[in-house]
């Protein structure tokens, strides 16, 4: 699978699958309705300032991708529009509720650790604890046809990693070595054995002040 999709494109369809879901009587969306939804100051990061005109444009460049389809109603003259991104006769790709809560909010918000999808997915799907998070999430990564999330190295003084989609292209991985539990500990002693060579360097610093102050 190669949709190598843009971050307007994840946008427009990200907001798309959540309005399908959390406001059912109002999909498919207006133009209208999609801008508004692709610049919501919540559950959006980056924040975007998109045009009617921008967003129609990318709605063009998703109709050519087989990825959007424009409908209109009886009566009405206004188009609107539906994702054909996933789980549609249109599509071959098939996710689980939970898989696609996932992929929505990644697309809408960027990488993620897993405590905070299984927080900001509680309106699209429900997840028991963090652990079933990340069981879905490694199921995801391991998929074998093609992964659909990535585990990102760890940014310093964080303690989870963060996970990407990979419906933009390809992201840098994380290291498995890195979580094994010796290379662990071999980070913690580098760092302890370093703290304590600080220290001993801070005391005898001191000590030779006070040595000094009292040779005066």
């Amino acid at each position: 699978m190669d949709m190598d999709l843009s971050l307007l494109q994840t946008r427009v369809i990200g907001c798309l699958i959540e309005k399908e879901k959390t406001t059912p009587d109002q999909y498919p969306l207006t133009l209208n309705s999609l801008t508004s939804a692709c610049n919501q100051k919540s559950n959006r990061d980056p924040v975007l300032e998109l045009s009617d005109t921008e967003v129609q444009e990318v709605l063009d460049e998703l109709n050519r991708k087989h990825l959007i389809r424009e409908e209109s109603s009886f009566g009405s003259r206004v188009p609107k529009y539906k994702h054909r991104f996933c789980n549609t006769e249109f599509s071959e790709l098939k996710l689980s509720e939970q898989e696609l809560a996932i992929v929505c909010t990644l697309f809408l918000r960027g990488p993620q650790t897993p405590g905070e999808l299984r927080s900001r997915t509680n309106r699209l799907c429900s997840f028991s604890d963090v652990h079933e998070t990340e069981a879905v999430l490694q199921k995801m990564s391991e998929r074998e046809e093609y992964p659909l999330v990535v585990r990102m190295p760890r940014e310093p003084g964080k303690r989870e990693s963060r996970y990407a989609h990979l419906f933009s292209g390809e992201v840098e991985a994380a290291d498995p070595s890195e979580y094994s539990t010796s290379a662990v500990s071999s980070r913690i002693s580098n760092e302890t054995i370093q703290a304590l060579e600080e220290r001993i360097a801070e005391l005898e610093r001191t000590v030779a002040q006070l040595q000094s102050k009292l040779a005066d």
